[in-house]
């Protein structure tokens, strides 16, 4: 399936009267189709896998703003450290110091979320209440000899639990922003949070209504994946 060019318009528009992004998730999808829905506008897509996103960097136009929304592996930092536009996906205070690492050997500042656990999933990533809180405290410490000065922590990013039942999902949304809320209060190295990544083509719409600014749309836009060349 090529992409869906009329529900794409319908959708961007709704969420521009929103003032909410549009990361359209294009992980296992040829460079064709992401090109199409370039040639609609669309510049802000996201890549699970570390080896298909170096590769469709090197094939796509150059404006295009990359998302990173898998789980990522530090020994994998380097090869997107470069180019890529935002990490959704940093679960721990190893992974943001390697990113920092990285973007500081690349004369960089990389922006990123903290993901936060909020599904009833052991599938899912992410960090819990107290760690991250834990975490905030330590990059916000000026006086820290690990002072991650190249990076900026633009908010927090989370996924549902995969179910249909949308009170659980309401719920879990509703925690995360209440917790973006709580640390939107603090500037992180003259940084605000700002960006609250949740929500994706099954429950984005609930997302939205519980204050979601980003939301990251793949199947709906593209129509289902296929995993045989990952």
């Amino acid at each position: 399936m090529a992409v869906n060019a009329e529900l794409y318009q319908k959708i961007i528009a709704e969420l521009r009267s929103k003032n909410v992004t549009l990361v359209a998730v294009s992980k296992t999808k040829p460079v064709e189709d992401i090109l199409e829905l370039y040639n609609l506008g669309q510049r802000d897509f996201g890549e699970n896998y570390v080896q298909e996103l170096v590769e469709k960097y090197e094939q796509l136009p150059e404006d295009i703003r990359w998302h990173f929304i898998g789980h990522l592996q530090s020994n994998k930092v380097k090869y997107i450290a470069p180019f890529v536009s935002l990490i959704h996906s940093v679960d721990s205070e190893k992974l943001l110091q390697e990113i920092n690492k990285e973007a500081k050997k690349n004369n960089r500042i990389i922006d990123c979320l903290l993901e936060v656990y909020i599904a009833k999933e052991e599938s899912k990533f992410g960090l819990n209440e107290e760690e991250l809180q834990t975490l905030i405290t330590r990059i916000s410490d000026v006086n820290s000899t690990d002072s991650f000065k190249n990076i900026s922590v633009k908010g927090l990013m989370g996924m549902a639990s995969f179910t249909d039942d949308k009170k659980v999902v309401k719920e879990e949304f509703r925690q995360l922003k209440s917790l973006f809320d709580k640390y939107s209060r603090f500037t992180i190295h003259d940084s605000p949070f700002t960006i609250l990544s949740m929500g994706m083509s099954a429950d984005y719409e609930i997302a939205i209504y519980e204050g979601s600014n980003m939301v990251r749309i793949g199947s709906l836009l593209f129509g289902k994946r296929n995993y045989t060349r990952n």
